[in-house]
């Protein structure tokens, strides 16, 4: 297949031109010159299309109307406004992010991870998402989501909703509407309006991707028919691995997850791949959630530990060996739950390292501390305007794989 580049021209980039002409040119000076920046797929050698699951829900005592740090920073019991000694936040999880918690509809964090994304070789990625309504947090989930789509075109990355149906109940308790049925038609009908026609939108066999986390609530046939029958365009629509016979006919396949141990992906290769329609595998670094000590609820009650990389191996070459054509990665960002991508601390870069080799990224310089570089500069010189156009021409840069560009001109920025 071949990888999606977008058709999105960036605004024009001013190219200083220093010309010498004698006192006697009465020629009219030649405008300057600008270059148009498009942006680049990165090449690799992996033919496997590789897809990031990601958390947009993250808030911050700056993005909140009451200035409170949101639930997946804090759980029941921690303050991030508590820095420490070592001058980190107190946050729900045993692990810390290298920039630090935020807030998900930040552009300065969306850029940084999308960029340390498509250095990685990773094709899209997968947007856990609650629906339209406003209840709880959902439409700061909606609201992330779209500040986040914004970006993945400027990036040339593709994108999938993977639909949360477990809350629809809470929707219809609040009075937003008259059935879960109703509500899920709602929910579905506005990813077909906004996002399906999205070019960057994934496809898969010609259709476009929905996934679905379970079903949960909807767990009949019928129910999933009844909600599908309003699309003028019906989805590739996979559900969480064992579970697409809740949705009969109307489920293309199913993806694998993380769960207890390595033995349930072999299964799910051996086992079950061969009777799907379309089959996505998984990879995942590890998994140790923090619901209990954070007061979040009980704990899960397994653990698959980290070993300094050994089990993100593990898993991509059983995927290697199970050759699958989509593979999802689990998970760019779940904190809570100790499944992160996102170089932190404890790691480093080293999970994307990883996911680079597997790839097959051809581009084997470290571009990774740069693009973090980037981030702390934005962050730096806030308000300075002329900094931050600079800081654009970086961007536009990286994006169309002309990193020593960026670096030089990040360089200039005092």
């Amino acid at each position: 297949m071949k990888r999606y580049i977008t058709s999105l021209v960036f605004g024009l980039m001013n190219i200083v031109m220093v010309a010498g002409c004698s006192s006697d040119d009465k020629s009219p000076e030649k405008p300057i010159e600008s270059e148009v920046v498009k942006p680049v797929a990165i090449e690799k050698t992996n033919s496997t299309k590789i897809y990031m699951h990601y958390m947009p829900w993250f808030e911050t005592n700056e993005s909140t109307s009451d200035k409170k740090w949101g639930y997946h920073w804090t759980m029941a019991n921690k303050n991030p406004n508590n820095v420490g000694a070592n001058g980190r936040r107190e946050i729900a999880s045993y692990y810390y992010p290298l920039i630090g918690p935020y807030h998900s509809g930040d552009k300065n964090v969306i850029e940084n991870h999308l960029l340390l994304m498509k250095y990685s070789g990773i094709d899209g990625i997968l947007i856990d998402w609650y629906g339209t309504y406003d209840v709880n947090d959902y439409r700061m989930v909606k609201e992330n989501t779209e500040q986040l789509i914004d970006m993945l075109e400027k990036v040339g990355l593709e994108y999938a909703i993977v639909y949360e149906d477990r809350f629809l109940t809470n929707v219809v308790n609040a009075g937003k509407a008259i059935s879960v049925t109703s509500a899920a038609k709602t929910d579905l009908a506005y990813v077909q309006n906004n996002y399906f026609t999205d070019a960057n939108y994934i496809k898969i066999n010609g259709k476009p991707l929905l996934m679905n986390f379970g079903p949960i609530v909807l767990q009949t046939p019928a129910e999933w028919t009844n909600v599908f029958n309003t699309l003028t365009t019906k989805p590739t629509f996979l559900t969480l691995w064992d579970h697409s016979v809740k949705a009969g006919e109307n489920a293309s396949g199913e993806y694998a997850w993380v769960y207890k141990d390595n033995s349930f992906l072999t299964n799910f290769y051996t086992n079950t791949k061969p009777k799907l329609g379309v089959a996505m595998g998984s990879a995942y670094p590890g998994f140790k959630d923090f619901y209990a000590e954070g007061g979040g609820g009980a704990a899960i009650g397994w653990t698959i530990e980290h070993n300094n990389g050994a089990t993100l191996d593990a898993t991509l070459a059983i995927a290697q060996n199970a050759v699958v054509d989509y593979l999802q990665l689990i998970t760019w960002n779940d904190f809570g739950e100790g499944t992160m991508f996102e170089p932190t601390v404890e790691f480093g870069y080293s999970f994307i390292e990883k996911i680079k080799t597997f790839s097959g990224v051809k581009n084997t310089e470290n571009v990774f501390p740069e693009i973090s570089r980037l981030y702390d500069l934005r962050v730096q010189k806030k308000g300075n305007v002329e900094a931050q156009k600079k800081l654009d021409q970086a961007f536009n840069y990286f994006v169309s794989m002309q990193s020593a560009k960026a670096k030089q001109i990040m360089s200039e920025i005092k």
